[in-house]
């Protein structure tokens, strides 16, 4: 569905409206929070390899969000994910961008967690366990998606109930979900998917989040296409994150098939750092992606680097070059294939 801007401003100006101030014109500090988070970018193809060359101003992705925070440990969230429309029947050689946005439901749960219980239960339009976590640990979303979502092989959100649990203030952390599998953006049948994430501290740094510390991380997720088959993904992970410095590398295996089809395996690769200039706001940033698709076997390899700046506390600024490159030219030729981006987070 298609939609002007001023849409999703007032669905968001709305819900403040009814959420927020009624109680706060009685004194009480309301339960209730809307926010916003917006992705804008310019992007300037470096690599003709046809005559539709992209020179674009876009807003990428707009994510409304309204938080509830009750009594009891109850915990609600709604998120509107905003994003630029797709013509999917568009060649890649031409851009298949149709100008417009297109409107859809990210997140929509109610959480709870139990009086001095280490276990956070979940359920509704939720987080998968493992692109949360990598996304907070890599903390560059405004870049991209991560290599497993950019390739397919994972969804950020999905239907279902889902648990999350934390020991000795992170050290050891899990998220573990029962869910439909299909993605929060698809239809689904009578299949469910288990997936679960395992991540431990094995050395204490200045960072005591839940991504901090070096770690060693673990995911695996077990599940069925729609109309059955196989749909398997393992993966491993360390990581090092200080206040200064991020550096993980990732190995992920992954095995696809349909009923009656041989099974596919894929394999992807991803390694980033990021280095935090010491009082300066600024940051550079690298990773490189290899993927060996499940479907089509031409491996490909994706390199960014950039340099960032923490403007303030709402707004941070990134310059980066993105290339992809591919072991066999691709019989559609793709006009991504080397980008340099301006590219900002705004949040409020």
């Amino acid at each position: 569905m298609t939609f002007p801007i001023r849409r999703v401003l007032g669905v968001a100006a709305v819900a403040a409206a009814a959420g927020v101030d009624p109680l706060a014109a009685q004194g009480t500090p309301s339960p209730i929070s809307v926010g916003a988070t917006v992705y804008a970018q310019y992007v300037y193809q470096l690599k003709d390899t046809n005559s539709t060359k992209q020179n674009n101003f876009d807003i990428t992705r707009g994510y409304v969000n309204v938080i509830g925070r009750f009594s009891g440990g109850v915990y609600a969230r709604v998120t509107v994910d905003l994003f630029s429309a797709v013509d999917t029947t568009a060649p890649k050689s031409t851009s298949n961008v149709t100008g417009s946005y297109a409107y859809r439901l990210k997140y929509a749960y109610a959480a709870w967690t139990p009086e001095r219980s280490p276990l956070t239960l979940r359920f509704g339009m939720t987080q998968t366990p493992w692109l949360d976590w990598e996304e907070a640990l890599w903390d560059y979303r405004m870049q991209g998606t991560m290599a497993m979502d950019r390739n397919g092989y994972m969804t950020a959100s999905d239907l279902g109930f889902a648990v999350d649990g934390k020991w000795n203030s992170d050290k050891v952390n899990f998220a573990a979900d029962v869910v439909n599998g299909q993605g929060y953006h698809a239809t689904s049948d009578g299949h469910k998917d288990v997936q679960g994430r395992l991540s431990v501290r094995v050395m204490d740094t200045d960072d005591s989040s839940r991504v901090g510390g070096l770690r060693v991380t673990v995911y695996a997720g077990v599940g069925k296409p729609n109309g059955g088959g196989t749909r398997n993904r393992f993966l491993g992970m360390v990581s090092y994150r200080s206040k200064q410095y991020t550096l993980a590398a990732e190995a992920a295996a992954t095995r696809d098939s349909l009923t009656g089809a041989a099974v596919k395996d894929g394999h992807i690769y991803s390694a980033f750092g990021v280095y935090h200039v010491p009082r300066s706001g600024a940051a550079v940033i690298a990773r490189v992606d290899a993927v060996t698709p499940t479907v089509g076997g031409n491996r490909l390899t994706r390199f960014i680097g950039g340099v960032s700046y923490q403007v303030n506390p709402q707004l941070r600024v990134l310059a980066d070059w993105d290339y992809l490159n591919y072991e066999n030219a691709p019989a559609t030729p793709d006009f991504t294939r080397s980008q340099a981006l301006f590219q900002t987070q705004f949040t409020f």
